[in-house]
Protein backbone atom coordinates (compact mmCIF):
# COMPACT_ATOMS: atom_id res chain seq x y z
CA UNK A 1 0.00 0.00 0.00
CA UNK A 2 1.12 3.26 -0.88
CA UNK A 3 1.56 6.12 1.70
CA UNK A 4 -1.07 9.03 1.07
CA UNK A 5 -0.88 12.25 2.79
CA UNK A 6 -3.98 12.51 2.92
CA UNK A 7 -4.13 9.35 5.17
CA UNK A 8 -0.83 8.95 6.51
CA UNK A 9 -0.13 12.93 6.49
CA UNK A 10 -2.60 13.10 9.20
CA UNK A 11 -0.54 12.21 11.93
CA UNK A 12 3.03 12.65 10.26
CA UNK A 13 5.89 14.33 12.76
CA UNK A 14 5.82 17.89 12.19
CA UNK A 15 3.29 18.27 10.01
CA UNK A 16 2.58 21.38 10.77
CA UNK A 17 5.59 22.92 9.02
CA UNK A 18 4.85 20.47 5.80
CA UNK A 19 4.17 21.38 2.34
CA UNK A 20 5.05 20.27 -1.08
CA UNK A 21 6.69 22.14 -3.51
CA UNK A 22 8.27 21.16 -7.27
CA UNK A 23 12.02 21.62 -8.04
CA UNK A 24 14.12 19.81 -10.72
CA UNK A 25 11.28 17.62 -11.92
CA UNK A 26 10.60 16.63 -8.60
CA UNK A 27 7.50 16.54 -6.51
CA UNK A 28 9.24 17.88 -2.85
CA UNK A 29 7.52 16.83 0.52
CA UNK A 30 9.40 19.55 2.39
CA UNK A 31 9.49 21.24 5.90
CA UNK A 32 10.79 24.44 6.95
CA UNK A 33 10.15 26.32 9.96
CA UNK A 34 12.27 28.74 11.97
CA UNK A 35 14.60 32.04 11.51
CA UNK A 36 17.81 32.63 11.92
CA UNK A 37 20.89 30.46 10.74
CA UNK A 38 20.19 28.36 7.71
CA UNK A 39 20.72 24.74 8.57
CA UNK A 40 19.64 22.02 5.91
CA UNK A 41 18.68 18.64 6.90
CA UNK A 42 19.26 15.22 4.83
CA UNK A 43 18.23 12.05 6.31
CA UNK A 44 19.65 8.23 5.29
CA UNK A 45 18.37 6.01 2.90
CA UNK A 46 14.73 4.22 3.74
CA UNK A 47 14.14 6.94 6.36
CA UNK A 48 12.25 10.42 5.68
CA UNK A 49 11.74 13.96 7.27
CA UNK A 50 10.18 11.45 10.09
CA UNK A 51 13.88 10.84 11.30
CA UNK A 52 14.38 14.48 12.11
CA UNK A 53 11.41 14.06 14.52
CA UNK A 54 12.70 15.43 17.66
CA UNK A 55 15.98 17.41 16.37
CA UNK A 56 13.42 19.93 13.53
CA UNK A 57 11.75 21.26 16.57
CA UNK A 58 14.67 21.93 18.52
CA UNK A 59 16.98 23.34 16.06
CA UNK A 60 13.68 25.53 14.61
CA UNK A 61 13.72 27.25 17.98
CA UNK A 62 16.42 29.24 17.25
CA UNK A 63 17.75 28.56 13.62
CA UNK A 64 15.82 28.24 10.51
CA UNK A 65 15.45 24.98 9.39
CA UNK A 66 14.83 22.76 5.89
CA UNK A 67 14.37 19.28 6.18
CA UNK A 68 13.21 17.09 3.04
CA UNK A 69 11.82 13.30 1.91
CA UNK A 70 14.40 12.40 -0.52
CA UNK A 71 13.29 11.31 -4.45
CA UNK A 72 12.25 8.09 -4.12
CA UNK A 73 11.62 8.15 -0.37
CA UNK A 74 8.46 8.86 1.51
CA UNK A 75 6.18 11.58 -0.07
CA UNK A 76 8.73 12.54 -2.60
CA UNK A 77 8.45 10.69 -6.23
CA UNK A 78 11.65 9.97 -8.04
CA UNK A 79 11.10 11.62 -11.86
CA UNK A 80 10.95 9.20 -14.41
CA UNK A 81 14.81 7.73 -15.25
CA UNK A 82 16.68 9.41 -12.32
CA UNK A 83 19.36 7.56 -10.91
CA UNK A 84 19.85 8.20 -6.95
CA UNK A 85 23.78 8.42 -7.32
CA UNK A 86 25.17 10.32 -4.36
CA UNK A 87 25.92 13.48 -6.84
CA UNK A 88 22.64 13.08 -8.56
CA UNK A 89 21.15 13.18 -5.71
CA UNK A 90 23.79 16.22 -4.47
CA UNK A 91 22.46 18.08 -7.75
CA UNK A 92 18.29 17.65 -6.77
CA UNK A 93 18.90 18.62 -3.36
CA UNK A 94 20.46 21.84 -4.22
CA UNK A 95 17.86 22.67 -6.93
CA UNK A 96 15.73 22.36 -3.94
CA UNK A 97 17.68 24.85 -1.99
CA UNK A 98 17.80 27.02 -4.90
CA UNK A 99 14.23 26.79 -5.83
CA UNK A 100 13.34 27.97 -1.97
CA UNK A 101 15.83 30.40 -1.57
CA UNK A 102 17.51 28.96 1.54
CA UNK A 103 21.41 28.91 1.45
CA UNK A 104 21.99 26.63 4.08
CA UNK A 105 25.04 27.84 6.63
CA UNK A 106 25.20 24.45 8.35
CA UNK A 107 24.07 21.04 6.87
CA UNK A 108 23.09 17.95 8.77
CA UNK A 109 23.21 14.46 6.99
CA UNK A 110 22.42 11.32 8.58
CA UNK A 111 24.37 8.19 7.01
CA UNK A 112 23.53 8.46 2.81
CA UNK A 113 22.52 11.80 3.59
CA UNK A 114 26.35 12.85 4.88
CA UNK A 115 27.46 12.19 1.63
CA UNK A 116 25.16 14.06 -0.08
CA UNK A 117 25.89 17.12 2.56
CA UNK A 118 29.81 16.80 1.38
CA UNK A 119 29.18 16.08 -2.44
CA UNK A 120 26.76 19.31 -2.42
CA UNK A 121 30.00 20.72 -1.03
CA UNK A 122 32.34 19.27 -3.45
CA UNK A 123 30.47 20.41 -6.30
CA UNK A 124 30.25 24.10 -5.51
CA UNK A 125 26.93 23.72 -5.08
CA UNK A 126 26.38 25.20 -1.56
CA UNK A 127 28.61 27.24 0.57
CA UNK A 128 27.83 26.50 4.23
CA UNK A 129 30.02 27.27 7.13
CA UNK A 130 29.96 23.80 8.65
CA UNK A 131 28.83 19.67 7.53
CA UNK A 132 27.81 17.93 10.55
CA UNK A 133 28.19 14.06 9.76
CA UNK A 134 25.66 11.82 11.67
CA UNK A 135 26.96 8.03 11.85
CA UNK A 136 28.06 8.81 8.08
CA UNK A 137 28.08 5.93 5.36
CA UNK A 138 31.37 7.74 3.74
CA UNK A 139 33.00 4.86 2.04
CA UNK A 140 32.67 1.38 1.59
CA UNK A 141 31.89 -1.61 3.34
CA UNK A 142 35.02 -4.01 3.71
CA UNK A 143 36.38 -7.26 2.23
CA UNK A 144 33.36 -9.29 1.09
CA UNK A 145 30.43 -7.31 2.06
CA UNK A 146 31.88 -4.33 0.10
CA UNK A 147 31.31 -6.05 -3.30
CA UNK A 148 28.43 -8.27 -2.21
CA UNK A 149 26.54 -5.92 -0.94
CA UNK A 150 26.09 -3.37 -3.91
CA UNK A 151 25.54 -6.36 -6.19
CA UNK A 152 22.63 -7.37 -4.18
CA UNK A 153 21.30 -3.84 -3.99
CA UNK A 154 21.27 -3.98 -8.01
CA UNK A 155 19.52 -7.14 -8.13
CA UNK A 156 16.88 -6.51 -6.00
CA UNK A 157 16.68 -2.65 -7.70
CA UNK A 158 16.36 -4.57 -11.37
CA UNK A 159 14.14 -7.49 -10.63
CA UNK A 160 10.58 -6.24 -10.75
CA UNK A 161 9.36 -8.20 -8.38
CA UNK A 162 12.11 -7.16 -5.48
CA UNK A 163 10.30 -4.13 -3.73
CA UNK A 164 6.89 -6.58 -3.72
CA UNK A 165 8.80 -9.02 -1.96
CA UNK A 166 11.04 -7.36 0.52
CA UNK A 167 7.39 -5.43 1.38
CA UNK A 168 5.12 -8.73 1.99
CA UNK A 169 5.46 -9.61 5.27
CA UNK A 170 7.17 -6.18 6.25
CA UNK A 171 4.37 -4.76 8.09
CA UNK A 172 5.02 -7.22 10.79
CA UNK A 173 6.07 -5.58 14.13
CA UNK A 174 8.26 -8.02 15.10
CA UNK A 175 10.10 -7.66 11.21
CA UNK A 176 10.61 -3.94 11.49
CA UNK A 177 11.90 -4.02 15.24
CA UNK A 178 14.31 -6.53 14.54
CA UNK A 179 15.29 -4.40 11.53
CA UNK A 180 15.66 -1.76 13.34
CA UNK A 181 17.58 -4.06 16.23
CA UNK A 182 20.19 -4.45 13.62
CA UNK A 183 21.64 -0.47 13.91
CA UNK A 184 21.82 -0.74 17.12
CA UNK A 185 19.54 1.44 18.08
CA UNK A 186 16.51 1.13 20.29
CA UNK A 187 13.77 3.93 19.40
CA UNK A 188 10.16 5.18 20.51
CA UNK A 189 7.15 3.66 19.48
CA UNK A 190 6.22 6.36 17.12
CA UNK A 191 9.67 6.16 14.94
CA UNK A 192 8.61 2.91 15.24
CA UNK A 193 5.03 2.99 13.75
CA UNK A 194 6.67 5.39 10.87
CA UNK A 195 9.34 2.83 9.69
CA UNK A 196 6.66 0.09 9.60
CA UNK A 197 4.57 2.37 7.11
CA UNK A 198 7.40 3.27 5.21
CA UNK A 199 8.30 -0.73 4.77
CA UNK A 200 4.76 -1.41 3.34
CA UNK A 201 5.20 1.54 0.97
CA UNK A 202 6.72 -0.49 -2.18
CA UNK A 203 7.76 2.85 -3.98
CA UNK A 204 9.40 3.56 -0.70
CA UNK A 205 11.16 0.31 -0.72
CA UNK A 206 11.67 0.59 -4.29
CA UNK A 207 13.26 4.05 -4.05
CA UNK A 208 16.03 3.00 -1.09
CA UNK A 209 16.71 0.20 -3.11
CA UNK A 210 17.42 2.10 -6.07
CA UNK A 211 19.65 4.42 -4.10
CA UNK A 212 21.35 1.59 -2.78
CA UNK A 213 22.08 -0.04 -6.01
CA UNK A 214 23.56 3.50 -7.69
CA UNK A 215 25.50 4.39 -4.65
CA UNK A 216 29.51 4.71 -5.81
CA UNK A 217 31.01 5.47 -2.26
CA UNK A 218 34.72 4.05 -3.74
CA UNK A 219 34.68 7.48 -6.06
CA UNK A 220 32.95 9.55 -3.54
CA UNK A 221 35.77 8.89 -0.96
CA UNK A 222 38.69 9.69 -3.63
CA UNK A 223 37.26 12.85 -3.13
CA UNK A 224 37.12 13.55 0.58
CA UNK A 225 40.47 15.05 1.05
CA UNK A 226 39.44 18.15 -1.61
CA UNK A 227 36.52 18.95 1.34
CA UNK A 228 37.80 22.20 2.81
CA UNK A 229 34.56 22.67 4.86
CA UNK A 230 34.75 22.81 8.71
CA UNK A 231 32.98 19.41 9.39
CA UNK A 232 32.19 17.45 12.42
CA UNK A 233 32.15 13.99 12.38
CA UNK A 234 29.98 12.17 15.07
CA UNK A 235 29.44 8.27 15.94
CA UNK A 236 27.17 6.50 18.17
CA UNK A 237 29.23 4.05 19.93
CA UNK A 238 27.12 1.17 19.32
CA UNK A 239 26.67 1.59 15.82
CA UNK A 240 25.95 -2.04 13.65
CA UNK A 241 25.19 -0.37 10.42
CA UNK A 242 28.58 1.91 10.14
CA UNK A 243 31.89 1.23 11.33
CA UNK A 244 32.40 3.94 14.70
CA UNK A 245 35.75 4.70 13.78
CA UNK A 246 34.53 5.63 10.73
CA UNK A 247 34.31 9.40 12.34
CA UNK A 248 37.98 9.35 12.92
CA UNK A 249 39.21 8.08 9.46
CA UNK A 250 36.65 10.72 7.88
CA UNK A 251 38.13 12.97 10.56
CA UNK A 252 41.44 12.84 9.59
CA UNK A 253 40.87 12.68 5.59
CA UNK A 254 39.32 15.82 4.83
CA UNK A 255 40.99 19.65 5.71
CA UNK A 256 39.48 20.42 8.67
CA UNK A 257 37.78 17.48 10.23
CA UNK A 258 36.95 16.83 14.13
CA UNK A 259 35.19 13.51 15.66
CA UNK A 260 33.50 12.36 18.62
CA UNK A 261 31.62 9.65 20.02
CA UNK A 262 28.20 9.07 21.25
CA UNK A 263 28.07 6.81 23.90
CA UNK A 264 25.64 4.02 24.43
CA UNK A 265 23.93 5.33 21.08
CA UNK A 266 23.29 3.14 18.28
CA UNK A 267 23.14 4.56 14.03
CA UNK A 268 19.87 6.30 14.82
CA UNK A 269 20.84 8.18 17.64
CA UNK A 270 19.34 11.55 16.08
CA UNK A 271 16.17 9.66 17.01
CA UNK A 272 17.52 7.87 20.25
CA UNK A 273 18.36 11.04 21.78
CA UNK A 274 17.61 14.43 20.13
CA UNK A 275 18.53 16.40 23.22
CA UNK A 276 22.03 14.95 23.19
CA UNK A 277 22.94 15.31 19.69
CA UNK A 278 21.65 18.85 19.57
CA UNK A 279 24.44 19.17 22.54
CA UNK A 280 26.60 17.29 20.92
CA UNK A 281 26.15 19.26 17.55
CA UNK A 282 26.93 22.80 19.06
CA UNK A 283 29.22 21.71 21.86
CA UNK A 284 31.67 21.21 19.97
CA UNK A 285 30.82 24.26 17.02
CA UNK A 286 33.38 26.01 15.78
CA UNK A 287 32.97 29.88 14.44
Amino acid sequence: MSLDWDRDGKDWPNRQHARFTKAAGTHWHVQRAGEGRAILLLHGTGASTHSWAGLFPLLAARHAVLAMDLPGHAFTQAPNGFRPRVGTMAGAVAALCQAEDFAPDVIIGHSAGSAIAIRMALDGQVVPQRIVSLNGALRPFEGMAGQVFPAMAKLLHYNPLSARMFVWGAGSQARVERLIGQTGSEIAASYLDTYKRLLADRDHVGGALAMMAHWDLAGFARRLPELEVPSLFLAGSKDRAVPTEDADWAAGTVKQGSSGVLEGLGHLAHEEAPERVFQAIFARETN
